[in-house]
């Protein structure tokens, strides 16, 4: 069978060699009593490149991204999110079953929520309606293809949060890719955000967790539900050390998987029967929908399986392709092989 190339998503990368040593030489404590050295090392590394004043290391960022919601808020309230949004959409219905919430999906393009269309979702104070209280954006966004919330649409969002003293929490899964798409720093991304998490076991590699940022107070209150949600965890520096291998070693790179991810979509926009349009694609994810009569993304994929190619059926004509550091330049190109074989088929 032909050696497997997986594209399903940048959370299959496997610890390399050089973070596997970092993990079995690191220093390690009892972390519920924060005494766990790599644990606090990562904390206040994150905490410094996000420009908060504290952070705190969870085992994912479904956890992270829902305790910084329920330290936001009360039961009752309500979420603004784009209407595919990973905190309404894919984190198993959490904010209502943990906290009690109302969640406020709103359709956007690309996965980017425009600034009017928040303003006018928000609930007037009144008795009959949640109490709207947190704006949630996801930079980069997953089911918008890798797009970016550039400054002045991120900028916009919070002039409207303010102005409604709304709470701004980003979902910063993917923001090491905006940071290395654009050269903004990623300080200057979140500067107006009371909170945000991002992900160290997709682009960057590491096997688990994620790290939620904000003001020491916020950071406070959120490592109680931590608790409450079951994510105290003892040496955790383990897992600690992983993440600051991949700020060391991983970061840097991921310009890689932004132009292994074009070759990609320039390819599948060749080839008969599959649109792509690269342009909309910067970062490490994309999109290939079928326009051919006859074939389903799902046959598709299962094609694609058969043939060694691994990517995920996201609707019924749309496959989801995702670049990670596991895939190289070589492996991309056979892919689009493979792939042109598949829809010849």
């Amino acid at each position: 069978m032909a050696p497997i190339i997986d594209l399903r998503s940048d959370t299959v990368t496997k610890p390399s060699p050089g973070m596997r040593r970092a993990m079995a030489d690191a220093a390690v404590g009892d972390d519920v009593y924060g005494e766990d050295p790599s644990a606090i090392a990562l904390q206040a590394r994150v905490a410094d490149l996000l420009g908060k004043e504290a952070a705190l290391y969870f085992p994912s960022g479904t956890m992270a991204n829902q305790a910084a919601l329920r330290a936001h808020t009360e039961p009752g309230d309500e979420v603004i999110v784009e209407a595919f949004g990973h905190s309404y959409a894919y984190e198993s219905g959490a904010m209502a079953a943990l906290s009690g919430l109302q969640a406020r999906p709103i359709p956007s393009d690309r996965g980017l929520l425009d600034p009017g269309d928040v303003e006018r979702a928000i609930n007037v104070n009144n008795s009959h309606f949640a109490r709207t209280k947190v704006v949630v954006l996801e930079n980069t966004t997953n089911r918008g293809g890798g797009n970016i919330y550039d400054l002045a649409r991120t900028d916009a969002i919070a002039d409207v949060t303010a102005k409604h003293q709304l709470i701004l929490h980003i979902d910063g899964a993917r923001l090491w890719n905006a940071h290395a798409a654009t050269g903004i720093a990623l300080d200057r991304f979140v500067a107006r955000a009371a909170s945000v998490s991002v992900c160290l076991s997709k682009g960057l590699g590491a096997p688990v967790g994620s790290v939620l940022a904000g003001s020491q107070a916020f950071i406070t209150r959120a490592h109680r539900f931590r608790k409450m949600f079951g994510g105290g965890m003892r040496q955790v520096g383990i897992l600690a050390a992983a993440g600051l291998y991949a700020l060391d070693h991983n970061l840097a790179r991921l310009g890689d998987d932004h132009e292994n991810l074009g070759v990609l979509a320039r390819g599948m926009a060749e080839i008969p029967g599959l649109a792509c349009d690269p342009s909309r694609y910067p970062t490490n994810i994309a999109y290939g929908k079928i326009v051919r009569e006859g074939l389903t993304a799902h046959d598709l994929s299962a094609r694609l399986a058969q043939a060694g190619v691994l990517a995920n059926a996201t609707s019924p004509t749309e496959l989801r392709f995702v670049t990670h550091l596991d895939v190289d330049r070589a492996q991309i190109q056979e892919a689009l092989v493979r792939l042109r074989r598949a829809m010849s088929r």
